[in-house]
């Protein structure tokens, strides 16, 4: 998917296309190791499926990460059979392709702040007839400000596209624009430069998912056991995660993970945490059919898939069948 990610927590912890083998995984136990494809850099936004695979090794299923350079040549190595396991929410390559692959765990949803200068605007209905500042064309935060044109009434006189939230945040500190889309971490800053200047507008009715996990169907049948270990601990992750998001900067100790970050961003991981599931990013119940009727309705209005979403078979881009055995073994 195209969605802006939070630059902010985006450091590196090792090269692209390097692989990481998790210590809690023992070596190569009766199968080869799952390999998991991120198409991005490791950062704090990573350490719950980092902790969840770490405890996946720690019960006999070990497994590794490899970082691309896009999340497309990860969906590629999924599909070639180099990955077993994808991070992203490939709806529309599946609809464009046909490909053997599908979703089984909604790891996050779409968090993004509209926001408006409450000197020139006070809602949504003032946006009519306006023009707001997206992060690009086909992105998240113009298929949210889509969304929000339907669900308002409102028509913009135009959609411009400035890449970066914190490009964006600053020039609404400058007062050049006056109506766009940041992230958590830009929010708070123009919140703490302007205070109540910057307003944010509400987004009832939006749910969809920024990231899932995927694999080729051939894969979740001749791995199911493992898995389904694996889904287990994503489950238990979340929900602790969900009680306490303390326990990410815990585990990161106890497991040695992401040990070269910088201090500075390793020291935002918990506030990260605590945010996130503040604002309900990291959904505890792994999704559900109806989850991707939303995600398709979303998505058709970024112009990334097509279709009416009451008509679509979530099968065609889910199996739930890891994910009900993993609740049931509960």
């Amino acid at each position: 998917m195209t969605f802006e990610r939070r630059d902010f927590m985006r450091a590196a912890a090792g090269a692209i296309t390097a692989t990481v083998t998790l210590a809690g995984a023992p070596a190569l136990a009766q199968d080869d190791p799952l390999q998991v494809a991120l198409g991005d850099i490791a950062s704090v936004e990573s350490l719950n499926l980092l902790i969840a695979m770490e405890r996946a090794g720690e019960r006999g299923v070990p497994m590794e990460m490899t970082f691309f350079n896009s999340e497309d040549v990860a969906v590629q190595a999924v599909l070639s059979g180099e990955a077993d396991i994808g991070v992203g929410a490939p709806y529309a390559f599946i609809q464009n392709s046909d490909a053997p692959i599908r979703m089984f765990y909604r790891m996050s949803t779409l968090l993004f702040f509209p926001v408006v200068n409450s000197e020139v605007y006070s809602g949504w209905e003032d946006l009519d007839g306006q023009e707001v500042t997206v992060h690009s064309r086909g992105s998240g935060t113009e298929a949210l400000m889509r969304l929000m044109e339907e669900v308002h009434g409102i028509e913009y006189s135009n959609i411009s596209y400035v890449p970066g939230s914190e490009v964006r945040a600053g020039a609404m500190l400058q007062g050049t624009i006056n109506a766009s889309i940041v992230d958590a971490a830009n929010f708070r800053l123009l919140k703490e430069e302007g205070g109540d200047k910057f307003q944010r507008l509400p987004l009832e009715g939006v749910n969809a998912t920024d990231e899932a996990l995927y694999a080729n169907t051939d894969v979740l049948e001749a791995r199911a056991e493992d898995m389904q270990v694996f889904v287990e601990e994503l489950l238990r992750t979340w929900q602790e995660i969900e009680e306490n998001p303390e326990i990410v900067g815990e585990l990161r100790e106890q497991y040695g993970l992401l040990q070269d970050l910088p201090e500075d961003v390793a020291a935002e991981a918990v506030p990260y945490y605590t945010e996130a599931v503040e604002n309900g990013v990291y959904p505890t119940d792994g999704g559900e059919p109806a989850d991707v009727g939303d995600d398709i309705a979303f998505l058709a209005a970024a112009g990334q898939v097509t279709g009416d979403p009451a008509e679509i078979d979530p099968m065609d881009y889910w199996s739930f069948d890891l994910l009900e055995a993993a609740k049931a073994s509960n």
